[in-house]
């Protein structure tokens, strides 16, 4: 069947017919190109950045040895870039680089400790000022609404493509200036060299709207190297992209539009086994989506010299929930450790942030849960629960005291980074459940250590498989909450999941209904568990293909990818982020 898909797919006129359809232009769309619409913003997975880039990168290599050249040009590209995905914002991205450019500057230059306090402070409030306004200034007049009974009027606020990628890369740098002049064994960052070095660092296209999140000292100083690309980079590059694009425009956008939205749209017109294949669907959707995107920025930046960190590895795989968050989305994670977890405290100290959000958290949802009571019972037990869950992991660890400092920070780290994604009470019920999940099994690990994490028995592989499954059930029920418009739905949702019953008639119709689906959800989990020895084999394999096999397998990719696309490229979910 696959090789007849083959015969009929890649025939003289279709093939013809797809050149005709992409590259004979008007002069109107010519002029499209480089005007913004909001309604097809450039994307990786779109052949306008395919174009773009081609011709992008021709004029890169030419002119490679050209420092100067190469970051004006780059950063010009850069902000023309953000412009096609994100509209006039990206004046805002300007001002954002050169406000953080001149308090990190202030901070640097600057003797007195009071001065640089006050320029870190006044950059922080600038930063998370900003930020706060576009993403949270209608949650604020809302939840205002709803406590004082007022009729504020909402505000039109459109939020800018990626500022929350942006604002924690600019935020890192200032606070690591501000590390290095109070603290010697911080030296290992230096200051960007020019405000337009600093720019290049801010807007690099690559990562500029979904990241990674890449930090000023491991990027800053390949901006002033030599330019290089081996053969086998760029064969890494390549293997990178092509597997980002399918990841992306093949499997998760198929599912997502043929399958997962309609189901979380309207869970209710859906059996209880489709619910739960919506939810396998979407935990498969999101890693695809977002992993398929670092995948490419890091394939890009490789391919334009540039080293950016690995942003995903296998999350699905892990077997626990502190092993979950040093695999998916690592800059993220790592950032909110580095810059959020140990500001507050860390396991080391309590702090008054530290303690605080967390108890207005559980106090808030608590009166939320009891005015919920007369519709459903369910808000209530979980809350409940998870409060009882939270204070007996502190009460039954071996050291409450540094327990109590450790769980409540981290709570505090998981519930604002649930709020980051959006100011929305299904995020920071995410966030809470993670950060209950990590305060769990940081205390199951005092009682349980892995004394030999290297040595290998049969019982000790059986009972990792079964850690796995516990994790991404739990990482799966999380997303639920991510996932749904609004509680409601998310709750919809885990009702029609529970009532599930065995019925084996009614899950082959569906899944003979659904057939395409499934074949692809089956692929991307499997890939997803490939063995890390095979994926290297995959690698080598590859890096041994002569130029033109490799050249054919990444036209072909994106042939599947136009061939196999239910309507337009789809935007990636972090995004909206």
């Amino acid at each position: 069947a696959l090789l007849q898909w083959f015969i009929d797919t890649f025939t003289t006129e279709n093939i013809s017919k797809w050149f005709v359809d992409n590259f004979s232009f008007t002069t109107e769309q010519v002029r499209q190109w480089f005007i913004y619409d909001p309604n097809h913003p450039l994307l990786f997975n779109s052949s306008l950045f395919l174009g773009l880039f081609l011709v992008f990168y021709l004029v890169y290599i030419i002119t490679k040895k050209h420092a100067h050249f190469r970051t004006v040009y780059v950063t010009l590209f850069s902000l023309f870039f953000y412009y096609k995905a994100g509209g006039n914002f990206f004046v805002l991205l300007i001002i954002s680089s050169l406000l953080n450019y001149f308090f990190a500057g202030q901070i640097y230059r600057r003797q007195n400790a009071s001065l640089r306090k006050f320029f870190l402070a006044v950059s922080m409030v600038a930063d998370l000022g900003i930020l706060a306004y576009f993403k949270y200034t209608n949650f604020l007049i809302d939840s205002l609404n709803t406590l004082l009974q007022s009729n504020f009027a909402l505000q039109d606020i459109i939020l800018p493509i990626g500022i929350s990628f942006y604002t924690f890369q600019t935020m890192s740098y200032t606070i690591d200036i501000y590390r290095r002049e109070i603290d010697v064994y911080r030296r290992e960052i230096e200051p960007a060299k020019s405000f337009l070095d600093f720019t290049f660092f801010v807007c690099f296209f690559p990562q500029l709207v979904a990241g990674p999140i890449v930090r000023a000292k491991d990027f800053i100083p390949q901006i002033y190297k030599k330019i290089s690309l081996t053969k086998e980079e760029t064969s890494f590059a390549l293997f990178l992209i092509i597997g980002g694009l399918i990841k992306k425009a093949v499997i998760s956008d198929y599912i997502s539009l043929n399958f997962v939205d309609r189901v979380f749209d309207a869970p209710n017109s859906y059996t209880a086994f489709e619910n739960l294949m919506a939810v396998y669907g979407y935990s498969l959707q999101i890693y695809c989506d977002f992993s398929g995107y670092s995948d490419m920025a890091i394939g890009l930046a490789l391919l334009m010299g540039f080293t950016l960190p690995i942003n995903f590895r296998t999350p699905y795989q892990s077997k626990n929930i502190t092993e979950f968050w040093r695999r998916w989305h690592i800059s993220l994670s790592t950032w909110l450790k580095d810059y959020l977890y140990f500001s507050v405290g860390g396991n080391r100290k309590g702090t008054f942030w530290g303690y605080f959000f967390p108890t207005v958290f559980f106090a808030s949802t608590l009166l939320w849960a009891f005015h919920m009571q007369e519709k459903t019972m369910l808000p209530l037990y979980i809350t409940l629960g998870a409060i009882v869950v939270f204070v007996l992991a502190i009460l039954i660890s071996k050291n409450r005291q540094k327990s109590v400092r450790s769980h409540f920070n981290q709570m505090t780290t998981m519930l604002l980074g649930g709020l980051w994604h959006g100011a929305n009470l299904r995020f920071i019920i995410w966030g809470a459940l993670h950060g209950l999940a990590l305060a769990v099994h940081k205390t199951f690990t005092e009682f349980f250590p892995n004394k030999n994490p290297e040595k290998r028995t049969f019982f000790k592989g059986i009972a990792n498989i079964i850690f796995v499954v516990i994790t991404f059930h739990f990482v799966a029920f999380c997303w639920i909450f991510f996932r749904a418009k609004d509680f409601d739905i998310a709750l919809s949702v885990i009702y029609n999941i529970q009532s599930i019953t065995y019925d084996l008639h009614q899950f082959q119709v569906i899944a003979k209904g659904y057939q395409n689906v499934f074949l692809l959800m089956a692929i991307g989990f499997v890939w997803h568990f490939f063995p890390t020895s095979l994926n290297e084999w995959l690698k080598k394999v590859f890096g041994a293909m002569p130029i033109l096999f490799k050249a054919i397998i990444l036209a072909l990719t994106f042939w599947v990818v136009y061939a196999t696309a239910s309507s337009g490229a789809q935007p990636f979910i972090y995004f909206q982020f």
